[in-house]
């Protein structure tokens, strides 16, 4: 009888023996600083706007008709418009220094208007394209030549998102 209970002490002292051990590993793991794991970023898509360049669309001498290289240009900036809801384009008709300060305020706004006209066609919202007249106040290029004036008859755009 004896002899039986100290193999069940023994027994016991082996099972206390192996819970300590197994509390010890699990404590000492509790303790044990863990690195987070790694997370991954979401990637942030590319800001639109940033990647996005609206070209000047630019008119003959005393005209506001769209050629076809502007339609071309205003599709793309109507396509992209379209895909940035928040997104205004201020329209700013220009124009060269011919022409009496009046006339060209009136002409810059019809370049303008002929412009926001056209985008609205293709379904850009009317509010989302403001316009601007600044006739010859405001020149791209400095110079009394055709090719000066070339560049001062325009429409120009700025694009932002509020």
């Amino acid at each position: 009888m004896v002899h039986s209970a100290m193999k069940w002490l023994s027994f016991g002292a082996l099972v206390l023996s192996l819970n300590f051990a197994a509390c010890s590993d699990d404590e000492k793991k509790a303790q044990e600083p863990v690195a987070p794991a790694a997370t991954e970023q979401p990637a942030t898509p590319p800001d639109a706007n940033a990647s996005f360049q609206a070209d000047n669309v630019y008119f003959s001498f005393d005209e506001y008709a769209l050629s076809s290289d502007a339609q071309s240009n205003l599709n793309k900036m109507a396509e992209h418009l379209k895909g940035q809801k928040s997104a205004v384009l201020q329209i700013e008709g220009h124009c060269d220094e011919r022409g009496s300060t009046e006339y060209n305020l009136a002409l810059g706004e019809r370049r303008a208007q002929s412009v926001k006209n056209y985008l609205t066609q293709l379904g850009v919202e009317a509010a989302r394209v403001p316009t601007i007249s600044y006739g010859e106040e405001r020149p791209a290029v400095e110079g009394h030549d055709e090719a000066a004036w070339a560049k001062n008859r325009r429409a120009q755009f700025s694009l932002s998102a509020p």
